[in-house]
């Protein structure tokens, strides 16, 4: 006659309680699932969501090629009023270019050049706070933004420029001429014109096309 097994064997301490709650003791198998609330989400779907590091101390070296746009823009701004003569044009590039001084006493495209003289403070105040918040925001933009920084130094870099020349003289000063002979004339521009129109290009660019990039 066999012996019964050890597990079959009843056990004479234990109580009717003792058996119904060994009873309700589940044993199955947990599923390899990740704990994102949802039993059924496996592990190997989960998104992961890129980390976005800041310049952070990295924001100096755009200050730096903020600072050569400035260096430039203030030196041809100092050549043209050393060696030009008011509204008198020198050739450079027949028919197309030409070095010509003038003065800008409003924003782009002489907006605002007849007015009685406040649009000197106006539009220095505006320059002084998109200075203060470019440099600010240079430290937070994106390191792997590398466009984005660069169109920020750049516009940092021409903003500068320009707001050096309204308080000391009043105006901005100009002296690039592109033309067509006598049939069309570009608005006189500067270095500093140039950092922000190129650096603002930079700018819509990283927008529009590396921005979403960087949080796939």
């Amino acid at each position: 006659m066999p012996n019964p097994t050890p597990n079959s064997a009843p056990n004479p301490t234990e109580s009717p309680e003792d058996k119904q709650q060994q009873s309700k003791v589940d044993h199955s198998p947990t599923p390899a699932h990740a704990t994102t609330g949802s039993s059924t989400t496996p592990r190997s779907r989960l998104t992961k969501v890129p980390k976005i590091i800041a310049n952070g101390s990295r924001a100096f070296m755009w200050y730096l090629v903020s600072l050569i746009v400035l260096i430039i823009d203030q030196w041809t701004k100092w050549l043209a009023e050393t060696n030009l003569t008011f509204h008198e044009p020198v050739p450079v590039i027949e028919p197309f270019l030409n070095w010509t001084l003038a003065y800008n006493y409003g924003a782009a495209f002489s907006f605002l050049a007849d007015a009685g003289g406040w649009q000197k403070w106006f539009f220095s105040g505006l320059a002084l706070i998109m200075s203060l918040f470019l440099i600010i925001y240079l430290i937070k933009a994106p390191r792997k933004a590398t466009l984005l920084s660069l169109g920020l130094a750049l516009v940092l870099g021409g903003a500068v420029g320009n707001l050096i020349d309204r308080l000391l003289h009043g105006h901005v000063i100009d002296f690039i001429h592109v033309h067509n002979a006598d049939v069309w004339h570009y608005p006189i521009f500067n270095i500093a014109d140039m950092g922000i129109s190129i650096g603002v290009a930079m700018i819509v660019i990283d927008m529009l096309f590396l921005e979403k990039k960087r949080e796939v």
